[in-house]
């Protein structure tokens, strides 16, 4: 960071400002009301300093910190950091959708340790991503579909599968009237889930499996397939799950396979990718478009106190790696994809940040950039972390105070294309709209050549009009949509610390 120097020209009024006190330092300590806890100090000049609406929060107003016994007695009015900081943010709210909310994604860190082997997909989970499906039958019954399990997971350990029903939690069957604090105990170290199988309406009541979270590192290259003769085209398939550093060399390598097999469609699969790297995305973006070159992906804009961060992400020729500690280890050359114009993306409502961002950037550059699922989240911006560490402005975890391991990750900056465009908050509509949801008792594998979303893509590319019939059963069901507190952090966006180059 840069430090700001102070020049006295005049000999005679420093002197003045000497003798009236021996250092600033002296102002704030003659303060008749004492600061009870420092942390809350550190997060009010944290965000004071690059919060991304910074000049639209009143408390965090430049002159808050003024008159040292007013300033005090504000942060001592707070015994929850986490309050405190969203609080100080910007018509924060923890709820989607929430009225007149500007800042649903800032967020405090209890363990900055722990948060960062989670930005590289390390994290103690069950390992299966999940929807809540109300049937919507005339009964009150709720089921949570399984739409995709991690290998080395407890949840693939326990061979559970894409298209598994669960119709109860720790013995408790989900109905519309508990599912929300029944759903709520997935976020217990251990959990029971009882299995059914359902054919014509009619549901079969299967085993239970009881699972219990663990460390898992979780490759986000989860899948990958070539179809060989789709409307005489070759056609790549990667179902990419989270942009994680640590993974950008796999990544490569899945590219370097498409490369060679002279793919000339591509299918992108982000419906459970709720972003991740910033950097990451746009090595992604290099990847797929051919003609990319080293033309600008992306342009990152700071609060006007740090306009100096203000960057810009162009396409890359290189691969960059990072080990799972988030630290660079080299690079490689890039493998790009020479034959593709267009881009299929699938979507869902958790598609978000990052991968919205790859959707934004190469909107600008390529033919088309089709979308087919849902409505994406609506993330345009993003994070750094802060920590305890004032004399770094707050931007250091060498330098953090060896006290706590408390930090803060909000919002800072905002991403735009090429072209200036940023003003996709409310999402990036589908071109094609396929509510995965729907097929919710008959959900195929990924990959297969008639899974909903994939067979709309293929069909699209073949020049075929799409239609998938559905039955009463799978027309009438409902999408149910919870969070789990640990997952509210999914949808990031973020800048990899430890990369060594700024772009320019």
């Amino acid at each position: 960071m840069r430090k700001k120097k102070y020049f006295f020209l005049f000999i005679g009024f420093a002197l003045l400002l000497a003798g009236c006190s021996d250092s600033f330092d002296d102002f704030e300590e003659s303060s008749e009301v004492g600061l009870d806890d420092p942390v809350n100090d550190f997060i009010w000049k944290g965000l004071n300093s690059w919060y991304n609406w910074q000049t639209e929060s009143v408390d965090l107003a430049d002159t808050k910190d003024d008159v040292p016994d007013d300033y005090h007695t504000f942060l001592n009015g707070y015994s929850d950091y986490e309050t405190l900081m969203l609080d100080l943010c910007y018509k924060h709210s923890k709820v989607v959708g929430a009225a007149n909310a500007v800042d649903r994604f800032s967020w405090f860190i209890d363990d900055y340790e722990v948060q960062n082997q989670a930005f590289q997909g390390i994290r103690t989970r069950f390992g299966f991503t999940s929807k809540m499906i109300n049937l919507n039958d005339g009964s009150d019954k709720v089921v949570i579909l399984v739409a995709m399990v991690e290998p080395n997971s407890p949840a693939g350990d326990a061979q559970m599968k894409r298209g598994d029903l669960i119709s109860a939690i720790n013995g408790t069957v989900l109905n519309t009237s508990n599912y929300s604090s029944t759903y709520a105990e997935l976020s217990n170290e251990t959990v029971t889930l009882s299995f059914v199988d359902e054919e014509d309406g009619k549901f079969t009541q299967l085993e239970d499996k009881t699972i219990t979270r663990a460390l898992v590192a979780a490759n986000p290259v989860h899948f990958t397939k070539i179809f060989d003769n789709i409307g005489g085209k070759k056609v790549g398939y990667l179902v990419y799950n989270q942009f994680s550093g640590s993974f950008n060399d796999e990544l490569n390598d899945a590219f370097a396979d498409f490369k060679a097999e002279g793919v000339q469609e591509f299918v992108l699969d982000l419906r459970f990718n709720g972003g991740g790297s910033v950097l990451t995305s746009a090595l992604l973006a290099s990847m797929i478009y051919r003609n990319a070159g080293t033309g600008v992906f992306a342009k990152l804009k700071f609060n006007d106190k740090h306009s100096d961060e203000d960057d810009t992400y162009t396409f890359e020729n290189r691969n960059y790696v990072f080990n799972t500690e988030g630290d660079f280890q080299g690079e490689e050359p890039l493998n790009r994809l020479n034959s593709v114009d267009r881009l299929y993306v699938l979507t869902s409502g958790g598609t978000a940040s990052a991968s919205e961002m790859v959707i934004n950037g190469l909107r600008s550059y390529m033919s088309s950039v089709k979308l087919i699922g849902n409505t994406t989240y609506g993330k345009n911006v993003g994070s750094i972390t802060l920590y305890d560490s004032p004399k770094n402005d707050y931007a250091s975890e060498s330098r953090a105070n060896p006290a706590h391991k408390y930090a803060m990750q909000p919002i800072v900056f905002q991403i735009y294309n090429k072209d200036g465009e940023s003003d996709y908050i409310q999402g990036f509509s589908p071109d094609i709209v396929v509510n995965e949801y729907n097929y919710w008792n008959n959900l195929l594998p990924l990959g297969d050549r008639n899974e909903a979303l994939l067979k709309a893509a293929l069909d699209d590319i073949s020049g075929v009009v799409s239609k998938q019939e559905l039955s009463k059963a799978q027309l009438q069901a409902k999408l149910i949509e919870l969070t789990l507190p640990e997952e509210r952090f999914d949808k990031e966006m973020y800048i990899d610390p430890g990369f060594p180059k700024r772009k320019q």
